[in-house]
């Protein structure tokens, strides 16, 4: 039995090294699994859609799929942008199995790549001193992801001995900017900021800006293609592919939109 296509759904930008990290990750993705069908899609800004990748892979002779969506911040609802995307495939393509995982969301194994691009960072700035911590996301995600935030920011806290406060780049909270003046007035003086963001996109880049703008000795690099964010995909897709499992006498009916994992 041929295993469901597995596809990545990121949002898209303007930038093109942002949409190549994307694309680095399926490729490395695809030499760890040889045997899946692994692609890419993007929601908006740049090819492929996922329209355009499924009906693809419709023509391969593909017919069970399953999307993982790339976000960070949403730990349980991938969100309105891809559910608009999965009525488009499932009208187009009626005869086609389709099943939306879990988003990545703030896993607690990211808090180590975060430390890794961090130190990396402060390397390169020759930061010697460190007395504050800023959390630094896309933005506001679903109630459990937001929650999970908060406690990373916590456990960051914890294992670092500093304070740390969250920011996020969409308006819903603090910005770096923010958060770096509240720690200034606890009498910190040397903050260095740490992006839970997947990619170096618009969002990222606004924050490190304001972040240097307001004095922080350095801003860590995105989360990018790293193994531990490979792996966590996987998983996403493993539990949600179950969904699409069919044991003998069971009346098949395409399943519902819905997000599992």
């Amino acid at each position: 039995m041929t295993a469901p296509a597995l596809v990545m759904v990121a949002g898209g930008s303007p930038d093109p090294e942002v949409a190549q990290v994307v694309h680095v990750m399926r490729q490395r993705l695809q030499a760890m699994r040889p045997e899946f069908t692994i692609n890419a899609a993007f929601l908006d800004h740049c090819p492929p859609s996922g329209p355009q990748v499924i009906s693809q892979l419709v023509r391969q002779s593909v017919e069970e799929f399953v999307f993982v969506p790339l976000q960070l911040t949403q730990a349980v609802e991938a969100g309105p942008d891809v559910e608009a995307m999965l009525r488009r495939v499932r009208a187009a393509h009626p005869s086609a199995r389709f099943v939306v995982s879990r988003p990545l969301g703030p896993e607690v194994t990211f808090l180590n790549i975060l430390d890794e691009r961090l130190r990396e960072a402060l390397r390169l700035a020759r930061a010697l001193e460190l007395d504050g911590l800023v959390l630094s996301s896309e933005g506001c995600g679903d109630v459990r992801g937001n929650a999970l935030i908060a406690r990373r920011a916590r456990q960051w806290s914890t294992h670092h001995k500093l304070p740390c406060l969250t920011a996020v780049a969409d308006g819903t909270g603090a910005s770096c900017a923010q958060a770096i003046q509240s720690l200034r007035s606890q009498g910190r003086r040397h903050i260095a900021v740490g992006s839970f963001f997947l990619t170096a996109d618009e969002a990222y880049h606004r924050q490190a800006e304001l972040a240097y703008r307001f004095g922080a000795v350095a801003v860590s690099a995105p989360l990018g293609a790293h193994a531990d964010v490979l792996d966590i995909a996987l998983a996403r897709y493993a539990f949600a592919a179950m969904e699409l499992l069919e044991f003998e006498g069971e009346d098949v009916q395409a399943p519902p939109l819905r997000t599992v994992g």
